[in-house]
C-alpha cells in the first residue's frame, strides 16, 4: 500500500507530542489509582473508556470499517501473524504501572526507567528489523543518543527521595520502556497490513482491556472493589489521551524508526513531567535543578541520534 511521505521534522514533532500525552496520561491514571486505592481498577477504567471510543469510531468511519475488514482478511489468509496483535499487552502494562506507581513516585521518576528500557530495546529492535522500516543500522550517533538517555537515568536516580521508593516501583517502568519500544515496532508493522492507525489502536485497546480485565477480576476477588469513585471528570480521560498517542505512534514510526521515536517522545515526556511534578509534586519528585539537567540531557540525546552525522561530515 502506497504511503504518503511527511517531512522528517513533522514526524519528530509528532513523536515529541506522543511523549507529552504519555506524561499527561500517566499522571491522570496515577492520580486515579491513588484516589481509588487500586491501580489495577484505575487501569481498567482508562483502557475501557478508550476501547469504547475506538469501537464507536471504527464503526462510524469508513476508514475504520475498511481497516477492520483488512485485518480480518489478513488473519484468515495468515498474512498477519498473531504476534502483531499483541501490542496491547505492552499497553496494559503501561497503564497498570501508571495506576500502581506513578501517583506515588511521580512522573519524572517513572520516566527514567521508561527511558532506559526504550533506549536499549529500541536499538535492538531496529537492528533486527522488527519495525516497519526494516533493519535500521546502529550508527555511532544513534548509539550515542541511547547512551545519553541512560545518563539522564543516572542523574534522575541520584535524588535522595528515591531511597523511599519500593524497588518494584522502579522495575515496573523499566519493563514498560521495553514494552513500549516493542509495541511501537509491532504497531508499525500491523499498520502496513491494515492501512490505518485507527484499526491498529483498536487492536491495542481490545487486547489490553482483555488482559487488564482478567488480572483486575482476580485482584477484586481477593481485595474487593474500591469503595468510592471520584466525581471529577478529568480522572476518566486517561483512555482518551491513550487513544490519541497510540494512534500517533502507529502513524509516525515508519518515518522515524523505533529508537528515534522513543527518544523524541522522551523529550516530550521529560519536559511535561517536569512541569507536572513542579506544579503537582509527589513525595519522590526530583527538585527543579535535577529535572532541568535531565531535560537538557534528554534533548541532547535526541539531537545526537537524529542529526545525519555522515552527511554533515561529508560536506566538510
Amino acid at each position: 500500500m502506497t504511503r504518503t511521505r511527511i517531512p522528517g521534522w513533522l514526524a519528530i514533532g509528532g513523536a515529541v507530542l506522543i511523549g507529552v500525552l504519555t506524561a499527561v496520561q500517566a499522571r491522570i491514571n496515577g492520580q486515579l489509582g491513588v484516589k481509588l486505592g487500586d491501580g489495577l481498577t484505575a487501569a481498567v477504567v482508562s483502557f475501557g473508556t478508550g476501547l469504547v471510543i475506538l469501537v464507536v469510531l471504527s464503526l462510524a468511519l469508513r476508514v475504520g470499517r475498511g481497516g477492520f475488514g483488512r485485518l480480518v482478511q489478513g488473519l484468515r489468509g495468515r498474512d498477519i501473524p498473531i504476534w502483531m496483535l499483541c501490542g496491547g499487552v505492552a499497553g496494559a502494562l503501561t497503564v497498570a504501572t501508571q495506576g500502581l506507581a506513578i501517583g506515588i513516585i511521580g512522573v519524572s521518576i517513572g520516566l527514567v526507567g521508561i527511558v532506559s528500557g526504550q533506549s536499549m530495546s529500541g536499538l535492538v529492535l531496529d537492528r533486527i528489523g522488527v519495525g516497519p522500516s526494516g533493519v535500521v543500522a546502529v550508527t555511532p550517533g544513534r548509539l550515542a543518543g541511547g547512551a545519553l538517555s541512560l545518563v539522564a537515568v543516572a542523574v534522575a536516580l541520584t535524588g535522595g527521595a528515591i531511597r523511599t521508593v519500593p524497588l518494584w516501583m522502579l522495575v515496573l517502568p523499566l519493563l514498560v520502556g521495553v514494552g513500549i519500544a516493542w509495541q511501537q515496532a509491532t504497531n508499525g508493522r500491523l499498520r502496513q497490513h491494515v492501512g490505518t492507525p485507527l484499526t491498529v489502536t483498536l487492536v491495542n485497546f481490545l487486547g489490553g482491556t482483555l488482559v487488564l480485565v482478567v488480572v483486575a477480576a482476580v485482584h477484586v476477588a481477593v481485595v474487593g472493589l474500591p469503595r468510592t469513585f471520584p466525581h471529577e471528570a478529568w480522572y476518566y480521560i486517561g483512555g482518551i489521551v491513550g487513544v490519541i498517542y497510540i494512534f500517533l505512534a502507529a502513524a509516525v514510526v515508519a518515518y522515524t524508526g523505533v529508537l528515534l521515536l522513543g527518544l523524541a517522545s522522551v523529550v516530550g515526556q521529560v519536559l511535561t513531567s517536569m512541569l507536572l511534578d513542579l506544579a503537582w509534586p509527589t513525595p519522590a519528585s526530583p527538585g527543579f535543578g535535577q529535572q532541568a539537567v535531565i531535560a537538557v540531557i534528554a534533548l541532547a540525546s535526541v539531537i545526537v541520534a537524529a542529526v545525519p552525522w555522515r552527511r554533515v561530515t561529508a560536506r566538510r
